[in-house]
């Protein structure tokens, strides 16, 4: 529990700090920091996915118990984080840098992001768990953890991955953008976007039709239908299976 606490907020303290703050500086230019880069963003993305995905959870099922396996999970993909922030490096080339208005707007927009991204997390209550740690905590007091319900309430009535989404926004709102940075947003939105078809994949296993009606009724990022009105015996519905992998994580399966 600590060390998926340690790495696991620290990394992300690191991941928001990481245009800013530098640590390991190669000295490269861009022909050869972009590349790098982007090579640490797969090694991220392919660690983060896959270990996430159902086949290779039931391989460590074998080796692991299943209440550990969401610390495990936090505290390697902490671990892989720190290395993205500790090992990246920056590019000369500014892509842009907003002034005046725009620029003011562009804080809004990452402000609001924030907002609803904490606001999304609220909504799943004691679902959320991106540490991992509340099946171990069940049981060191005896208990058995319960599995989540399937939230359909709040900003998951206008999309049905608001934590994505604002995930999203943040990266397209930051108001001074190098190739570096433009590099990790173009790349790390394909893999929200990838990574929440795969996640759906496995939520359309565990709650079959009830999530096919979902997804026909509610956007997947985009908010394009405003506020959708689901039929009472949808929302807030518990369900036997576990809650999206997106709320306890918060992060792209």
């Amino acid at each position: 529990m600590i060390l998926s606490l340690l790495f696991g907020v620290g990394s992300v303290v690191m991941f928001a700090r990481m245009q800013s703050v530098h640590y390991v500086l190669m000295g490269w230019p861009d022909s050869y920091a972009l590349p790098w880069d982007a090579l640490l963003s797969l090694a991220f993305f392919v660690q983060h996915s896959g270990m996430v995905r159902r086949p290779i959870r039931a391989r460590l099922a074998a080796s692991v118990p299943v209440r550990y396996q969401g610390a495990l999970y936090s505290i390697a993909s902490g671990i892989v984080l720190t290395l993205v922030v500790v090992l990246w490096q920056p590019a000369e080339t500014r892509v842009w840098v907003l002034q005046g208005v725009s620029r003011w707007i562009a804080r809004a927009g990452s402000m609001l992001a924030v907002t609803a991204f904490v606001s999304s997390a609220l909504t799943l209550r004691w679902s959320f768990d991106p540490l991992g740690v509340g099946p171990i905590r069940a049981h060191l007091r005896g208990r058995v953890d319960r599995p989540g319900d399937f939230v359909v309430r709040g900003p998951y009535l206008w999309v049905r991955h608001p934590l994505y989404a604002c995930i999203v926004v943040l990266f397209w709102t930051r108001p001074e953008v190098t190739a570096d940075g433009l590099l990790m947003s173009l790349m790390w939105t394909i893999w929200i976007w990838v990574g929440a078809i795969l996640e759906e994949r496995d939520l359309v296993a565990e709650f079959g039709e009830a999530y096919r009606a979902y997804q026909r009724q509610v956007p997947m990022l985009i908010p394009r239908r405003g506020r959708v009105k689901l039929a009472a015996a949808q929302v807030d519905e518990p369900h036997p299976a576990a809650t999206s992998l997106s709320s306890r994580k918060g992060v792209p399966a």
